[in-house]
C-alpha cells in the first residue's frame, strides 16, 4: 500500500506522520512531501521522534512534484493551522484525507511550552494514525 503524506513545509508534522505510519506497519511504502518543502527536517520533530524509539534522521523533505506521477492508495494532509492551506494534490489517487494539525514550529514562549507543544502534537498525530491504520488501512492489508 502507497501513501503520501503531505504538508506545506515537509519539516515536522508530515515527517512524524511519515515515521509512524513505517513503525506501525513496515510493508507501508510511505512517502512524505511540502508544496514549498524547506529541503531540511525540524530538528526538535526528529529529537521527540527519537525520544519513542522513532529516528527519522534519514527522512528528506521532499517537493510535492517529486511524486505527482505516482499511483497512491492514500494522500493525506496534515497542515491545519487556520492561516495555512494545505496542499492540492492532482495525481492518481484511490483516497484522499485531511487530518490537520497545529504546527509546533509555530509555538512562541519559553523553552518548556515549545518542547510541550511538539510533544502535544507528536502524541496527537501517533493517536490519529494509529486509528486511520488500525480502521482503514490494516483491514485491507489482510
Amino acid at each position: 500500500m502507497k501513501i503520501l503524506i503531505l504538508c506545506t513545509g515537509n519539516s515536522c508534522r508530515s515527517q512524524m506522520a511519515h515515521g509512524f505510519l513505517k513503525s506501525f506497519d513496515g510493508r507501508l511504502e510511505v512517502e512524505s512531501a511540502g508544496t514549498k518543502a524547506s529541503g531540511k527536517l525540524n530538528h526538535k520533530a526528529v529529537e521527540v521522534m527519537k525520544e519513542i524509539g522513532i529516528d527519522i534522521s534519514h527522512h528528506t523533505s521532499d517537493p510535492v512534484e517529486k511524486y505527482l506521477h505516482n499511483e497512491w492508495d492514500y494522500v493525506i494532509t496534515v497542515c491545519g493551522g487556520a492561516n495555512e492551506n494545505c496542499p492540492a494534490f492532482l495525481g492518481k489517487v484511490k483516497h484522499r484525507l485531511h487530518i490537520g494539525f497545529d504546527d509546533p514550529s509555530h509555538a512562541t514562549g519559553t523553552p518548556e511550552f515549545i518542547q510541550s507543544e511538539y510533544y502535544r502534537v507528536r502524541d496527537e498525530i501517533k493517536e490519529a494514525f494509529y486509528k486511520l491504520y488500525i480502521e482503514k488501512i490494516k483491514p485491507q492489508l489482510q
